[in-house]
């Protein structure tokens, strides 16, 4: 008797700890087509997905339409849905709908423009992720866009923990095409701990709006400072205790179907911004290359 409540008891906690233990998950943004110093795109593409196969992580990217229906562009499509990574919309052109000249039409269009190109992959999933994060500068264009959403049966590709890798990432390049033999591993100290203080702001906000752990979203971009050190990343993140999740199996977490009032960014920065509990301890914009260019520039990075 005394036992089975033992191994209830256990059991139970190994069940709870399960779920609320801290965990990620990886979505890629854009879809990039461009040659890098001493990367092909082919190359540099083929090096992120090895990686993620070899880490046994499956991700989403949520891509832009413009350029890939070019041979290219078909091949980045193929070798992420054929490596069993979800395929999801970024718009076609990637515009902010935070810009006035933006209006809902021209926005919705984009979506469905984008639409008509990655359904016809196996993989395709009904996600949408605003680009910059920017879900309108008005309540109407929000609320219309949102209502869209529902109608075509999207969802909203939210992220937890968002960060300033295409910073770090143009640096890189930048770095690259003027030193070839500059040691990269100077990026990569910088990189992880970049996203790795982005992720701990984020989880420590997350729980103190939800009392738990949530299952984090970490947006990254489809570019070469991901191909070069994301191995790390997740080595990082599971050296920490972090679970490493699927972009799907995070989605499942309830605090996704959560609608903010202060729509844009981070959904945990809108959620926080809705709580009025952290004015002046959250930053606008939430992500911005001001934020890091004095500290690169001071390590000649």
């Amino acid at each position: 008797m005394i036992k089975n409540i033992l191994r209830i008891i256990l059991l139970s906690v190994f069940f709870y700890s399960s779920i609320y233990a801290q965990s990620i998950s990886f979505t890629f943004d854009d879809g990039t087509l461009g040659d890098r110093p001493g990367y092909s795109f082919e190359k540099w593409n083929a090096l992120l997905l090895q990686k993620l196969k070899d880490n046994n992580v499956k991700a989403t990217l949520f891509v832009t339409g413009r350029g890939k229906d070019s041979e290219r562009g078909k091949y980045l499509l193929e070798s992420w849905n054929n490596d069993g990574h979800s395929i999801a919309n970024h718009t076609y052109t990637h515009p902010n709908y935070n810009n006035p000249k933006v209006t809902f039409e021209q926005f919705k269009n984009e979506l469905l423009k984008n639409d008509s190109l990655i359904k016809q992959y196996s993989n395709y999933q009904k996600y949408f992720r605003f680009p910059y994060l920017k879900e309108g500068n008005t309540k109407e264009k929000v609320e219309a866009f949102r209502k869209f959403l529902t109608e075509q049966h999207y969802k909203n590709g939210y992220v937890t923990i968002d960060a300033s890798d295409w910073y770090i990432d143009s640096r890189l390049i930048k770095k690259l095409r003027t030193d070839p033999l500059f040691n990269i591993g100077k990026f990569r100290k910088f990189y992880l701990e970049h996203l790795w203080s982005h992720a701990q702001f984020y989880e420590k906000l997350a729980f103190e709006l939800t009392g738990r752990h949530v299952k984090h979203n970490l947006l990254l971009h489809h570019n070469l400072a991901a191909a070069l050190f994301i191995d790390d990343v997740i080595q990082l993140f599971k050296e920490k205790g972090w679970k490493v999740l699927s972009a799907q199996e995070a989605y499942t977490d309830p605090i996704y179907t959560q609608i903010p009032n202060n729509a844009g960014e981070s959904l945990i920065y809108a959620l926080a911004k809705d709580s009025k509990k952290y004015e002046g301890k959250l930053r606008y914009p939430a992500e911005d290359s001001r934020y890091e260019k004095q500290k690169m520039d001071d390590l000649g990075l």
